[in-house]
């Protein structure tokens, strides 16, 4: 559903969150190690969060990547979203026709209308906090079992 980079960013997004909720500043290469990113990717996703103010970073000695905590609070999905895939996940065609209207439907667009709706509500409503917590809490995880080293 969402691109690759997507996928990633928001991983990334939620495990800086759950570190920084702590106090704890993290670096590339512990970003990429935690979301299964290929490196050179993981930095090229974080240059577009923190273009976009989702994610702060802090350069030399002890620097990283955080987030305030009022961001944690503020920021929601729908942004990280935005910033890296843009809308066409939730205004898009279904089968990424490049003409599809209520007036000139694809085969699957009154049924994907509505699962794009509440996509759409979904990635409004949600907060960085609201991911992070279950992650801090172990009630949700980033990695599969078959990752976990």
């Amino acid at each position: 559903m969402f691109s690759k980079a997507c996928e990633y960013g928001i991983r990334a997004s939620i495990f800086i969150a759950a570190k920084s909720a702590n106090g704890i500043r993290v670096g590339i290469k512990d970003v990429a190690k935690e979301i299964d990113s290929p490196e050179p990717f993981t930095a090229k996703i974080m240059q577009i969060l923190t273009k976009s103010s989702i994610i702060d970073s802090a350069k030399g000695v002890g620097g990283g990547f955080e987030v305030s905590a009022d961001k944690i609070k503020a920021v929601k999905l729908i942004q990280i979203v935005d910033a890296i895939d843009g809308d066409a996940i939730y205004k898009g065609c279904g089968i990424g026709l490049k003409e599809c209207s209520e007036e000139r439907p694809c085969p699957v667009h009154n049924e994907f209308k509505k699962i794009r709706e509440l996509l759409l509500i979904m990635l409004t409503k949600t907060t960085l906090e609201d991911l992070a917590s279950g992650v801090k809490s172990g009630e949700f995880f980033l990695k599969t079992l078959g990752n976990n080293k």
